[in-house]
């Protein structure tokens, strides 16, 4: 395919893999409970709620707590992470972009994510894996990785000059303002909808196949350079809480090499309801 880095695996890779020492699978769902119905031998379960975010504070954990988290999954440095699961890997992604944020390395994302796994009829098991936990050492976070709300309103001057972009991966519906949050998701709606001044539509969808694979080189190449999302240019992706922006970051940093992607985690349900924020709207019922 000619991806610019090697962080992918295909389920047969995976499937040859699972008793190779140093293979460390991680499946992440949104739905947590589906790994308990059955998940792939050896894979460990993280929480991208319980495990990931602060317990009060809208935040993440801290690099700190980021490596006794891996220490208790029995991850070590060395150890080749591979990430899954459901939703075509949203939440895969999301945590691959995260620990890229708290500093890890080793990560790939297995393609087609656990959907492709249980429609090649594959094995899966309910027993979970015995771990030893591990020491895993002090992580460094790489900030150029995430935007913050503020960071994000200085770039849409970059925007305007052409030197920017911003890639809202949301549905058509959500980015003209008709719909303020996905169907069957109202607890993660806003006040106001829109998309934030300049953005480019491209669905996160639109970058994978049916079976929930990644489209070729080419392919995503030609999406992004249509909308004038080019590798020269400083990008910020967002959705409503980062999951769908982290799989159109994966995208654009890991697949298509483009040196500076930043993914904006506060997203729509922190823009759309901020005081003082500008918003564009498409949409209107007349």
């Amino acid at each position: 395919m000619d991806y610019a880095k090697d962080v992918l695996v295909s389920t047969d890779w995976v499937a040859q893999n699972l008793n190779t020492p140093g293979i460390r699978l991680i499946e992440v769902d949104e739905d947590i409970l589906l790994y308990d119905t059955g998940h792939i031998p050896g894979a460990v379960k993280l929480d991208w709620q319980t495990d990931l975010w602060h317990p009060v504070e809208r935040d993440f954990i801290t690099p700190e707590e980021v490596s006794a988290l891996l220490s208790r999954l029995g991850i070590g440095p060395d150890d080749q992470i591979i990430l899954y699961g459901d939703k075509s890997n949203w939440w895969a992604a999301y945590a691959y972009w995260f620990l890229s944020y708290s500093g890890v390395k080793n990560l790939k994302l297995m393609n087609g994510g656990r959907q492709k796994w249980i429609a090649e009829g594959r094995e899966t098991t309910t027993d979970a894996p015995q771990v030893q936990a591990t020491q895993y050492p002090q992580l460094t976070r790489d900030e150029s990785l995430r935007a913050f709300r503020d960071e994000v309103k200085a770039h849409l001057e970059s925007v305007r000059s052409g030197s920017g972009a911003l890639v809202d991966v949301r549905s058509p519906d959500e980015f003209s303002g008709k719909v303020t949050h996905m169907p069957a998701y109202p607890q993660e709606g806003v006040l106001r909808g829109g998309h934030i001044p300049g953005a480019r539509s491209i669905p996160w969808a639109r970058a994978t196949n049916e079976d929930g694979t990644f489209k070729s080189a080419e392919e995503l190449k030609a999406l992004y350079a249509g909308e004038g999302v080019t590798p020269d240019k400083d990008v910020i992706a967002y959705c409503r809480i980062a999951e769908r922006s982290s799989h159109s970051w994966f995208v654009l940093r890991e697949l298509l090499g483009y040196p500076r992607v930043r993914n904006y985690d506060g997203s729509w349900t922190e823009w759309g309801n901020a005081v003082g924020m500008p918003i564009e709207k498409t949409y209107s019922e007349a």
